[in-house]
């Protein structure tokens, strides 16, 4: 896990999500967030106990885990971190905020990346505001959701303060991977070959 240590401010991009599995989608909008924003690292975070997803999480947390640090293994500024994994109760990003602030110190600059599905969202969130007062959000189009589509459905001060995060627009999701996997569909190009590998030799999802 990145440390604050250095005398030049880090910038840090925090990627959350159950990551059920991890797939190129998430890859290139951390990427293009590294871009963008001059980040020195883009950390992922792995839901433990996802609050908007209580029960629909399918492959176990060790799975997850591993899914990602084979999916970020080849790329020098991704890290993941552990500590929603082993934190108990709801994994609440505000905690997560919480803990980075505490780690890396008043000065780094912290970036959430989120999607329009996300966002959309925020205020079903725990403290939507004190994720703001912590963190830039930052937002890139999914499928469906417009930057402006999402930041409408907010209240004007938390949605002034969105960042847009300029991605290509790629319909893939871990829902559609899940389900090609158990319809023994390929699933090649859509995450990763490692995990690919993983997601086979260990019969995740449903697939023999």
């Amino acid at each position: 896990m990145v440390k604050s240590g250095s005398s030049t401010t880090l910038r840090i991009g925090i990627m959350g999500g159950t990551f059920d599995p991890i797939h190129i989608g998430h890859l290139i909008l951390a990427e293009e967030a590294w871009q963008q924003f001059s980040l020195d690292v883009v950390l992922f975070v792995p839901a433990g106990d996802p609050p908007h997803k209580s029960g629909r999480v399918e492959a176990r947390g060790k799975d997850r885990l591993e899914m990602v640090k084979l999916a970020v293994n080849d790329n020098d500024h991704f890290e993941y971190s552990t500590m929603e994994l082993d934190r108990t109760g709801p994994s609440y990003t505000i905690d997560t905020l919480r803990e980075l602030r505490k780690l890396l110190g008043e000065s780094a600059q912290m970036y959430l990346l989120i999607g329009t599905d996300e966002a959309r969202n925020l205020m079903t969130w725990h403290d939507p505001y004190g994720i703001q007062e912590l963190a830039t959000i930052a937002v890139a189009d999914r499928p469906n959701y417009t930057f402006e589509s999402a930041a409408r459905r907010l209240p004007e001060n938390l949605a002034s303060g969105l960042v847009r995060l300029r991605t290509p627009r790629l319909d893939i999701s871990s829902t559609d991977i899940r389900r090609r996997v158990k319809a023994n569909l390929s699933i090649r190009y859509l995450v990763p070959r490692a995990v690919e590998t993983y997601i086979l030799d260990k019969c995740l999802y449903g697939n023999s």
